[in-house]
C-alpha cells in the first residue's frame, strides 16, 4: 500500500538520499532542498509530495509554484499555451527503482497538480532528462500528458561544473539534454 503526504523538513534526509541515488550525487543538497521546498509553498498550499511504501520513502515530487521559478535560457515562453503566471514548474521526481512501474510517479504528479490548480495553474512545465535510463523520464511524462516543446542541450552542465553535481550517465560533468515539456491541466 502506498501512502502519500506532503513534504516536511523532517523528511529532508530521506529525500536527499533518494533524490541523489536516482539522479546522481549532489543533484539535491541540504541547501537546495530547503530552497525547493519553499518554492513549492504559497500560504498553506504545498505542491511538494512524497510517497511511502511500507513506511519507507518510495518517491518524491518537488514542484515550484508560479512566480517561484526562473524562466531561463532553457525555456521557450513564446511556445507555451498559457502565460507563465499560470504555470507551475515540475522540478524533480524520483521513484525508488525497487518500486517503479506501480503508478507512484503518476500519483505524486496528480497530487501536485491538485494543489497547483488551487493557485490558478492551468499547466506545468518540466525539463525532462532525455538520457535517463531507457528514456524512462520522457516516457513517463508523455504518458501523463506532457508535450515536448523543444530540446535543450547541456541543461545540467553548469550545475555539474559549478555546484558539484555528478551525472550518473555522463560519469561526472553533465552533457545531457533536457526535453522542455508542458503538461496542460
Amino acid at each position: 500500500m502506498i501512502e502519500y503526504k506532503q513534504l516536511t523538513a523532517a523528511d529532508y534526509a530521506a529525500v536527499l538520499e533518494l533524490g541523489n541515488r536516482v539522479h546522481g550525487d549532489n543533484y539535491l543538497t541540504p541547501e537546495s532542498l530547503a530552497d525547493y521546498d519553499q518554492r513549492g509553498r504559497v500560504g498553506d498550499i504545498n505542491l511538494n509530495w512524497l510517497a511511502f511504501a511500507d513506511g519507507k520513502l518510495a518517491g518524491i515530487r518537488l514542484t515550484f509554484a508560479p512566480g517561484n521559478w526562473d524562466i531561463d535560457g532553457h525555456c521557450s515562453p513564446s511556445d507555451w499555451p498559457v502565460p507563465p503566471e499560470q504555470i507551475c514548474y515540475f522540478k524533480c521526481v524520483a521513484v525508488d527503482p525497487d518500486v517503479r512501474g506501480g503508478g507512484i510517479g503518476r500519483g505524486l504528479l496528480e497530487r501536485s497538480i491538485t494543489e497547483a490548480k488551487k493557485l490558478g495553474c492551468k499547466a506545468g512545465l518540466a525539463h525532462i532528462w532525455m538520457q535517463s535510463p531507457q528514456n524512462a523520464a520522457f516516457e513517463y511524462f508523455t504518458r501523463c500528458g506532457g508535450e515536448l516543446i523543444r530540446e535543450h542541450n547541456k541543461r545540467w552542465y553548469d550545475l555539474s561544473i559549478n555546484e558539484g553535481y555528478h551525472c550518473p550517465v555522463c560519469d561526472g560533468v553533465c552533457y545531457c539534454t533536457a526535453g522542455e515539456m508542458i503538461l496542460k491541466f
